[in-house]
């Protein structure tokens, strides 16, 4: 064996401890996530999750590969969040309710804590149109606009574990619903008219709010779309003072306990 063989057998052996080792740490993220679905435990912890990169920055700290160690950790730590949300959810979590009611908010906090990859839907169909939501509405009229949607619900029905931020009319369809549950949880996120008005007020591309910013017209719009908002939800989550963290937790504990 030459010089170059022999290194090339130590690299080898370390990549099998590498494997076993990556195995029996997965195995421990798995043993985590059942404790606390026994326990009670708050499933979304970022504080730990803080204190165990602030470990590991003072372990690497003058490490001749720190760089590439942190690197290479932090898809370690992305892949045993995943490895949670597998553990946690077989299907999508797709979240409803009035524009301003927290969707986007809740749902990249979500998706940061768990790794899970999120759809915002509004952001697809513009990205896909190549005008704003305004122009759609103005160019084609709402009933092509709700086509669009109903037909990106029926796409994304076919994946799984998604975090998907509706439109605040995509649950007012009863197709659309259907495409919703067909793989996936339907939460819906409330808030109060007022605090609406005081999320979407310099916001101007909410085409059913032009001329109407106030809490009056949210406050009637909202009732009339609340029946069909709760009959399509499985679980409800209020928004109002409460932290991203403090939705997540209660939506999470919510979800569990459906499919307990």
């Amino acid at each position: 064996m030459d010089k170059l063989d022999e290194i090339r057998t130590r690299l080898d052996a370390c990549d099998d401890e590498i494997i076993e080792l990556l195995t029996r740490r997965m195995g421990i993220i798995e043993e985590i996530i059942e404790y606390k679905k026994e326990s009670g435990t708050p499933i979304l912890q970022p504080k730990q999750e803080q204190k165990q990169e602030e470990a590991l920055e003072q372990k690497l700290d003058g490490q001749r590969y720190e760089e590439e160690i942190k690197d290479i950790f932090r898809y370690i730590v992305s892949n045993s969040k995943r490895i949670q949300a597998k553990n946690l959810f077989k299907h999508n979590i797709l979240l409803i309710g009035f524009m301003g009611c927290g969707k986007s908010t809740v749902s990249s906090f979500l998706c940061k804590m768990l790794a899970m990859d999120s759809v915002e839907m509004d952001a697809v169909i513009v990205e896909r149109e190549g005008m704003s939501i305004n122009d759609i509405f103005a160019k084609y009229g709402e009933e092509y606009f709700r086509n669009l949607e109903t037909n990106l619900l029926i796409e994304l029905s076919q994946k799984n574990q998604l975090v998907v931020s509706c439109g605040g009319g995509a649950a007012l369809r009863e197709i659309n619903v259907q495409h919703m549950k067909n793989n996936g949880r339907v939460v819906l996120l409330t808030a109060a008219p007022e605090t609406i008005l005081e999320r979407v007020k310099d916001n101007d591309d909410r085409p059913l709010l032009r001329g109407n910013k106030n809490v009056e017209f949210i406050g009637d719009l909202m009732e009339k779309r609340r029946a069909k908002y709760e009959a399509a939800a499985d679980i409800v989550i209020s928004t109002d003072h409460k932290s991203v963290l403090e939705i997540c937790q209660e939506m999470i504990g919510k979800l569990m306990e459906m499919d307990a």
